[in-house]
């Protein structure tokens, strides 16, 4: 393995990177190559940019929306369980996978923009969401936006700004000495790997999103907010955006960290498939409201 990607590895230890698929490729295996299935796989052309997906299953739509640096394969666990239950659709960020990239700005909006015109180009009416890290936080701006109809989402590990009041400062450390590499690589003119494109991809986790928490109001679908307890994102801030959506259930997973999708598939998809197979329901402690 070059050095340069050791190095990218021991930094991007936030979302699902390059740790995560590292760890899909060595301990998952599928009888379906998901990510790189010809006899499934298909590209379309969204926002001037060829966009590759995977459909398995067949039912209520089901989108899986990857994290950083991930792809189509890093949702491997979830397309095995739910393609039983959904019609299961998963692809490849721009920039990621096999997407092409085709900007010099690689942004969340960019990258809501692309989701929602794959929906529309798939005649999608309504769909449901489980996004992992970047994928959670491109689920909250589709439910902020509103321009595809969601019945819920899972939201996991996201975040709504890259501060250290959002996540831990080690990560933000850590970014910060990637982003110094990454410059000083570009700089050198350094062919080893293509870093414009980690630059950009580092750059979702350094400088965005930038969400208002108010605007979390916005969101109409039912909405799971689930997080590791030792996971990137601080626990507090998970609550923080469990507070601000009108109908929301919070599921901090015990013993867990941001990487649960891949590393506890079978309890993530279980807590997954609980809240999108049962009516939402939102119960209140309060008795001074029973009887009334």
């Amino acid at each position: 393995m070059k050095k340069p990607v050791k190095l990218l590895m021991a930094v991007l230890a936030y979302s699902v990177c390059v740790i995560a698929n590292a760890q899909v490729q060595m301990n998952f295996k599928f009888d379906t190559p998901y990510g790189k299935n010809s006899a499934v796989g298909k590209f379309v052309e969204l926002n001037g940019a060829k966009i590759y997906y995977e459909e398995y299953g067949k039912g209520e739509p089901l989108l899986l929306i990857h994290g950083n640096s991930g792809s189509i394969e890093t949702m491997g666990n979830q397309i095995d369980y739910f393609k039983n239950k959904y019609r299961v659709i998963a692809a490849d960020s721009r920039g990621h996978g096999k997407s092409e990239l085709k900007t010099d700005s690689l942004t969340f909006v960019q990258m809501t923009k692309d989701t929602e015109a794959l929906v529309n180009h798939l005649k999608l009416d309504s769909i449901s969401i489980i996004g992992w890290s970047d994928g959670g936080i491109v689920g909250l701006q589709m439910g902020i936006s509103g321009k595809s109809k969601i019945k819920k989402i899972v939201a996991m590990g996201a975040n709504l700004r890259p501060d250290s009041t959002a996540i831990y400062s080690w990560a933000v450390k850590g970014l910060q000495n990637e982003r110094k590499l990454f410059s000083t690589k570009i700089k050198e003119k350094d062919t080893s790997e293509n870093w414009n494109l980690l630059k950009q991809i580092s750059g979702l986790l350094a400088d965005q999103p930038n969400i208002v928490a108010k605007d979390l109001s916005k969101i109409k679908a039912k909405v799971l907010v689930i997080a590791g307890d030792r996971d990137v994102i601080r626990n507090e801030h998970t609550v923080e955006i469990f507070e601000n959506i009108p109908k929301a259930q919070l599921c901090i997973m015990p013993g867990e960290t941001h990487f649960a999708p891949a590393s506890s598939p079978e309890v993530f998809n279980a807590i997954a498939n609980k809240f999108l197979s049962e009516p939402f329901k939102r119960p209140d402690s309060d008795f001074t409201k029973w009887g009334k």
